[in-house]
């Protein structure tokens, strides 16, 4: 008898113990803080590297489940925070200026809904032009056979800012809105003179080109480059060094944006000021996970922001000395 009321007791603490797991598990999950972090395309840098960026963020900081997820890249990416389907995004610090003004391809759409933890690393503006060209200066581009990359992409607007600054404008030039595997082969193949690439370096269809037919890097420094970084304080001065390129073997001044990591204001200053610290703290480990990672640092982080920083990331830019 006393044998059956062990067994039952068992079998009712089995049946108590088996109804009390699934709530168990809600609760753990319902405590994880579950976030989504806009990136790219997967076939871009965006994705994997926003990959190793949520890593750190779910091993180094408790309770924390945040997701990479795949995009259009950063107007989408601004858009999906603006509207509350994306906390964090990686996105280009110009695109990141014109939404939060409301100017250039995010014209009459103002977006008050972001702010910044920190720039990344640089997307270069290279600028390629033919050997036969002439183009030795952005000066030289006057009359010639200009791709300006996709039509309304920031390459665009980059390439219209840049001649700008030179006292040029798009009617000043034979204009194509052309990719950048396009651009390339225009300059191999002759229909084009010369092309605006914003990139990392080295870039794929440069590398190409410089190979099959050589290239020659267009500067953009001197008094224009400060001007046009005063006019457009989201450009930073860059070099694009030597050897980079077959056939550059001298370094070549450019300008560059930065890939730069925003976050919606209408998240807490801890969580935000955790998030920081762990990403900047871990640098290490993101560097292995991804080349660019050995490019971010706290003091370059700081660089390159036109609009205003979230509160949790001043605190710990702040505490580590970078701000």
């Amino acid at each position: 008898m006393k044998k059956k009321a062990c067994l039952t007791i068992s079998v009712l603490a089995m049946l108590a113990a088996a109804l009390a797991m699934p709530m168990l598990m809600a609760s753990c999950s319902a405590s994880k803080k579950n976030f989504i972090l806009a990136t790219g395309g997967t076939s871009g840098t965006y994705y994997p590297f926003g990959g190793a960026i949520a890593n750190i963020w779910n091993t180094k900081v408790e309770g924390m489940n945040v997701t990479a997820q795949a995009t259009g890249a950063s107007a989408e990416n601004l858009r999906l925070i603006n509207k509350g389907e994306a906390e964090f995004a990686i996105v280009q610090n110009d695109v990141l200026d014109y939404a939060c003004n409301g100017t250039d391809m995010f014209e009459g759409e103002k977006l008050d809904n972001i702010q910044a933890i920190g720039t990344l690393y640089p997307e270069v503006i290279q600028i390629a032009a033919s050997n036969s060209s002439g183009i030795k200066g952005i000066y030289d581009m006057k009359g010639k056979r200009i791709s300006i990359g996709d039509a309304g992409s920031g390459v665009e607007f980059n390439a219209k800012q840049i001649l700008e600054g030179y006292g040029l404008s798009f009617s000043d030039i034979g204009k194509n809105n052309l990719s950048f595997k396009e651009s390339a082969d225009g300059i191999q193949n002759g229909t084009l003179d010369a092309c605006f690439i914003t990139a990392g370096v080295p870039n794929s269809a440069l590398q190409e080109l410089a190979f099959s037919a050589g290239l020659t890097l267009v500067p953009v420094a001197g008094a224009e480059a400060k001007a046009i970084c005063s006019v457009h304080p989201f450009y930073t001065t860059t070099i694009i060094p030597g050897g980079t390129y077959k056939g550059s073997d001298d370094d070549v001044y450019a300008l560059s944006i930065k890939a730069t990591l925003v976050v919606s204001s209408k998240l807490d200053e801890d969580t935000v000021y955790k998030m920081t610290k762990a990403l900047f703290e871990n640098l290490e480990e993101l560097g292995r996970a991804h080349a660019k990672g050995k490019e971010v640092s706290a003091p370059a982080a700081v660089t390159g922001i036109s609009i205003s920083f979230h509160p949790g990331a001043i605190k710990y830019f702040r505490e580590c000395g970078a701000m």
